[in-house]
């Protein structure tokens, strides 16, 4: 019963992340949009669609999705609360991604993009054909969550340090990491409903990631009220 109530939270709360994303998918097409429309009125290039968006932060967030997806598959029973919503975000992240390689043109953005199609490739493969590579996948997937939590810590260091040192939060989405955070409490509750000797991957990740979500949601209050987030928009700090 709890089980059941907890998985069901914890899915409804990764549709609303879902939306989250999709934010920060679509509020980078609004400023692809804007920017379009400003060079062929005046000339001028505005601020790049992507500006201050990390990329390793979105890359390592891909990975968490995507070692998620298989392991709701991996373990028995079939996890239906974790597969099919982290499957979802793990594609709207690759559309990011692409974006971000469409904007900036580089070679780093470009093998991003082009390792998380081939992951998301693989993951889809192993859902359809992977039943006799249960133990595997499960152990693989266990071990790339550890890995993945650690430089999602990282990525997140990032993208915090970026808005830190610029003084702004560029095409970084508020709701983005306002729902994320929902969800990673409702995961924290359905890892402890799971028990800890199979749900710790999706405690251990969702800590991380709500720590690095509250301090983003800070940051945002903290460039309209700090005078010296203004210095550093303005090139003084």
């Amino acid at each position: 019963m709890w089980y059941t109530l907890a998985g069901s939270l914890n899915s409804i709360f990764i549709l609303i992340s879902l939306y989250g994303i999709w934010s920060q998918v679509k509020m980078v097409w609004d400023r692809k949009a804007t920017a379009r429309t400003a060079r062929d009125v005046s000339g001028d290039e505005s601020e790049k669609p992507t500006d201050l968006l990390s990329l390793n932060q979105f890359t390592v967030s891909f990975l968490a999705y995507c070692s998620f997806f298989v392991y709701g598959y991996s373990i028995r029973p079939f996890n239906h609360f974790i597969v099919w919503p982290r499957m979802i975000a793990a594609m709207l992240i690759l559309a990011l991604l692409w974006e971000i390689y469409r904007d900036r043109k580089t070679r780093l953005a470009f093998a991003s993009s082009m390792m998380a199609a081939a992951i998301m490739l693989l993951a889809l493969s192993g859902l359809i054909f992977g039943g006799t590579f249960i133990d595997e996948g499960r152990r693989v997937s266990q071990s790339l969550i550890v890995l993945v939590t650690l430089f999602l810590a990282q990525g997140y260091a990032h993208q915090i340090s970026l808005i830190w040192k610029s003084g702004k939060t560029g095409a970084v989405s508020l709701k983005m990491s306002q729902f994320i955070l929902a969800m990673d409490v409702t995961t924290i509750l359905f890892a402890f409903a799971m028990g800890l000797q199979t749900g710790w991957p999706l405690l251990f990740l969702a800590t991380v990631s709500a720590i690095t979500k509250l301090a983003i949601m800070y940051l945002f209050a903290w460039v309209k009220f700090s005078i010296l987030a203004l210095q550093r928009r303005n090139g003084f700090a």
